[in-house]
């Protein structure tokens, strides 16, 4: 469990914040099975991520890729939000504050925006997806977005304008949607509390929204299972697994 001090100094910032934003990285999903980029398992271990996951061998070996991502949205499929997921929808529903960012494309966080709702509006829990949601597809001609289905015999095409489909994530090589990283940044700006959540703080443009929270004049709070470059700069660091902690902080 993490450490008492920490916890009340954390929760106190919460209560005291107007606004808070949270920033999320894989170690909130690690929790509910979800492997990292690199273990795919099975035949893909014969395979470097930085091979498959590119704007290249998409064009290359599209059907290569599309496996790839077909096995990993199967397995995604069977995961499921943890304690950590739902502590931030049910705070996010309950204060409707600045609002929810992640790096993850796994979509447990919309999950549990949805299923925490109970029927009602999700949306203050609904996350800005900075690299994507591999669930989701994404023409990759017109950028026309439809719901992911299972690969079958013949490679997805864009209902609209009939070009190739792709998983509506970030490839390497590829900027981040210009949009989203702007309601991010506004997010975190506009945040007197940024809690970052499960990110090693190391990969830009992610790293630099607590450091937006912190140039404006606020705070942040580090949750993770370990120290990271951005600990020191925190204003309190509760070192624990983030299905024990937000429960804890949140509630």
């Amino acid at each position: 469990m993490p450490g008492a001090l920490a916890l009340r100094e954390a929760r106190a910032l919460v209560r005291d914040a107007r606004r808070v934003v949270a920033l999320t990285g894989a170690g909130i999903s690690a929790e509910s099975g979800v492997p990292t980029f690199r273990d795919a398992g099975g035949l893909w271990r014969t395979y470097r991520p930085e091979e498959l996951a590119t704007p290249e061998a998409l064009a290359r070996d599209p059907h290569t890729v599309w496996e790839w991502y077909d096995h990993r949205r199967g397995f995604l499929a069977t995961c499921e939000p943890n304690p950590a997921h739902r502590a931030l929808a049910r705070f996010f529903l309950r204060r409707g504050t600045a609002g929810l960012i992640t790096q993850n494309v796994d979509g447990l966080h919309s999950r549990a925006a949805h299923e925490e709702a109970g029927g009602g509006a999700p949306d203050a829990a609904l996350p800005v997806e900075l690299h994507g949601m591999i669930a989701r597809d994404r023409c990759n001609v017109c950028g026309q977005r439809a719901p992911g289905e299972p690969l079958g015999d013949h490679l997805p095409r864009c209902a609209r304008c009939g070009g190739l489909r792709r998983p509506d994530v970030v490839l390497f090589g590829e900027q981040l949607d210009a949009a989203s990283l702007a309601s991010a940044q506004s997010m975190a700006a506009r945040a007197d509390l940024c809690l970052v959540i499960g990110t090693s703080a190391e990969v830009y443009p992610a790293a630099a929204i607590p450091w937006t929270t912190l140039h404006s004049g606020g705070h942040v709070i580090e949750v993770n299972t370990q120290p990271t470059s951005l600990t020191r700069a925190a204003s309190t660091a509760v070192h624990g697994k983030a299905g024990e902690v937000l429960p804890a902080l949140l509630e």
